[in-house]
C-alpha cells in the first residue's frame, strides 16, 4: 500500500498547507510561500510590460520619481494579485515543487 504524495493531495485552486497523507506542514507552507512569490514576480513582470506603453500625465507627474514609484506600485499590484488567488500559477508551481521533492 502506497501513501499518496502531497502533490496529488493538493487540489488545483485550493492553496491549502494542511495536506492529507502525512505531509510535513512546514514544507507545504514553505513551498506555498515560494510559489506565491514566483507568481507575484511573474505578474509584476507582465504588468511592467503592460504599463511600459502608458505615457505619464504631465499634469500630475512625470520625471524620474514617477518611474521609480510606478515600478514599486506595479510590484505591489503583482503581490496583491498573487495573494488574492492570482491566475493559478502558484497552485501549479506548488504542486510541481512538492512532486519534485516527493513529499509523502
Amino acid at each position: 500500500m502506497t501513501t499518496p504524495t502531497a502533490a496529488a493531495a493538493i487540489a488545483p485552486g485550493t492553496r491549502s498547507a494542511a495536506v492529507a497523507g502525512g505531509t510535513n506542514p512546514p514544507v507545504a507552507t514553505a513551498t506555498q510561500a515560494a510559489a506565491e512569490q514566483f507568481e507575484s514576480f511573474f505578474l509584476s513582470q507582465s504588468l511592467e510590460s503592460m504599463f511600459a506603453g502608458v505615457d505619464t500625465n504631465s499634469l500630475f507627474g512625470g520625471g524620474q520619481g514617477e518611474s521609480v514609484y510606478r515600478s514599486l506600485l506595479i510590484q505591489e499590484y503583482g503581490k496583491i494579485a498573487a495573494r488574492s488567488g492570482g491566475f493559478g500559477i502558484a497552485d501549479a508551481v506548488q504542486r510541481q515543487m512538492l512532486q519534485q521533492q516527493e513529499v509523502k
